[in-house]
């Protein structure tokens, strides 16, 4: 799978109408439905169903992928870090993204100039990662973790515009 930076770039603006917004609506649903099962429930056929996933999938607009559960995975612990940097933001957060259990990193601006969703099987890993490798890259000036206790909300499906 791409990772967004590369989908980003390589996605098209294009004009979505509310058939697609239903279809969106239905492959965040179940993305392992059917053309002949979605085709229905937006007015189509399964032919014109798979041509208009094929449009928003090479287009960039849909992913349909398989979302893991870290717990079930043995990650229990996880936590965002807030990450200062001094130098090449773009270059330290393409370091920071190939330690193995980063799964999300931002570019953003205020407090922090990354931020950095981590995974780890025990508080001594997530110790290791933030020491020994996040503080290790060349250019990162600050690291303040901000450990999760529980996810109240985590959502995939949203009504695009």
């Amino acid at each position: 799978m791409k990772n967004p930076n590369e989908l980003r770039e390589a996605a098209e603006t294009i004009p979505l109408d509310d058939i697609d917004r239903r279809l969106i609506t239905e492959l965040q649903r179940d993305g392992r439905a059917s053309f002949a099962d979605l085709g229905p429930l937006i007015g189509l056929s399964a032919a014109a169903t798979r041509q208009r996933v094929q449009r928003l999938t090479t287009s960039g607009v849909v992913q349909v992928v398989g979302v893991t559960d870290p717990l079930a995975l043995g990650y229990p612990v996880m936590a965002a870090l807030g990450i200062g940097v001094s130098g090449d933001v773009r270059s330290i957060a393409d370091a920071i993204a190939d330690i193995e259990g980063v799964i999300y990193v931002v570019l953003t601006s205020g407090s922090f100039d990354l931020l950095v969703e981590v995974l780890a099987g025990d508080s001594a890993a997530l110790l290791g990662m933030i020491n020994d490798e996040v503080r290790a890259i060349n250019g990162v000036r600050s690291v303040e973790s901000f450990i999760y206790f529980g996810i109240h909300t985590h959502r995939f499906a949203w009504a695009p515009r």
